[in-house]
């Protein structure tokens, strides 16, 4: 039987074929010790690890799209199969949680595409494939760009980022055929620029962050109807901040504090969460590297890891005053441009 590391975090970054672009560390007490990494991937710039098997799933960020599915053994990773994944740029996978679907969002080809995930941990041909069209005002925004998607809490809807359309484009799932039927859509602000959503605790509020007006708008959730409704819309950075774009977003293990990561700004918001689901920005600090791409929290819920793409590094940040402030590094590993990490749970 296969030893691994208690916690064990993978890396994934932007690298040639014949580089390491995945990179696997055992964490312990802030500190991230290298222990394999991996090459033969183009561009593994999203990683997700499956919820029961030790299998990592990486994006291959080209044009046209792949996802690599690997079996962790034997302290190394063995790859399972390539698939193609019917679209360009694959930027973030999304799994169900018994690990049956991975659902593929695709930004220089504005698509979202359906694969099963057999019985070996292996990738099926897609089930379905869903194209946006359209355009916004923003010059990045000449035509659709998925970024991303999240199950609602009962996994019965998709909701959709699309960076390009400034829309959040709902989805009802059929867990059974591997497919995606047009539900709702919800309209942003005009260049907003919504890249990546998350659920609060309790499943009552969705929360997007917008990457290109670096804000994060708060949507009520009706679970009936698998509707969203626009309640709250809060910058990320100061108004005297210089030109950034914000990243990634993770709530605190409470539910009472929520994280947004700054590029350019090379900061991390801290909001604190109301009862009614209002935001509050309570403080920008550092984020210990340039262009935080990624974050996510620890397991044990004392320490968030930061992907810094332009500092080739993953810095390590200690929670403080009850676990929900942001203290300064406290360890640091090097990753040539650092896109996503993922704790394997």
């Amino acid at each position: 039987m296969s030893s691994f590391p208690s916690s064990l975090f993978a890396v994934g970054s932007y690298a040639a074929a014949d580089e390491p672009g995945i990179h696997l560390f055992q964490f312990e007490a802030g500190q991230l010790t290298p222990w394999i990494q991996a090459a033969g991937v183009i561009n593994p710039s999203f990683l997700l690890w499956h919820p029961r098997y030790p299998w990592l799933y990486a994006v291959s960020e080209t044009s046209p799209g792949a996802v690599w599915a690997f079996r962790l053994a034997d302290a190394a990773l063995h790859p399972l199969n390539q698939q193609l994944t019917d679209g360009d740029s694959p930027c973030h996978l999304l799994m169900d949680r018994a690990g049956r679907w991975l659902i593929v969002s695709h930004y220089s080809s504005g698509s979202v595409t359906v694969l099963p995930v057999l019985a070996d941990g292996s990738l099926g041909t897609p089930t379905d494939r869903v194209q946006h069209q359209g355009h916004s005002i923003h010059p990045r925004q000449e035509q659709a760009h998925a970024h991303s998607a999240v199950f609602s809490p009962d996994e019965q809807f998709v909701f959709v980022a699309d960076l390009g359309l400034d829309k959040v484009v709902g989805y009802a799932f059929d867990a059974a055929a591997g497919k995606l039927q047009p539900h709702s859509q919800v309209d942003t602000r005009p260049g907003a620029g919504p890249r990546y959503g998350i659920f609060a605790p309790g499943g009552r509020s969705l929360y997007m962050v917008n990457e290109l007006d670096s804000t994060v708008t708060l949507y009520g959730y009706d679970a009936a109807a698998g509707q969203l409704e626009a309640r709250q819309t809060i910058a990320t950075v100061p108004l005297d901040a210089p030109e950034t774009i914000a990243a990634h977003i993770h709530f605190s293990f409470s539910g009472r504090r929520l994280y947004v990561s700054n590029r350019g700004h090379n900061s991390l918001a801290t909001f604190a969460v109301a009862a009614d689901g209002q935001l509050t920005r309570q403080a920008t600090t550092s984020c210990g590297g340039k262009w935080p791409r990624h974050f996510t929290l620890s397991p044990c819920g004392r320490y968030l890891l930061v992907a810094n793409q332009l500092s080739y590094t993953v810095a390590v940040l200690p929670f403080v005053n009850g676990r929900e402030t942001i203290g300064p590094v406290v360890g640091q590993a090097a990753v040539p441009q650092a896109t996503c990490g993922q704790f394997r749970r």
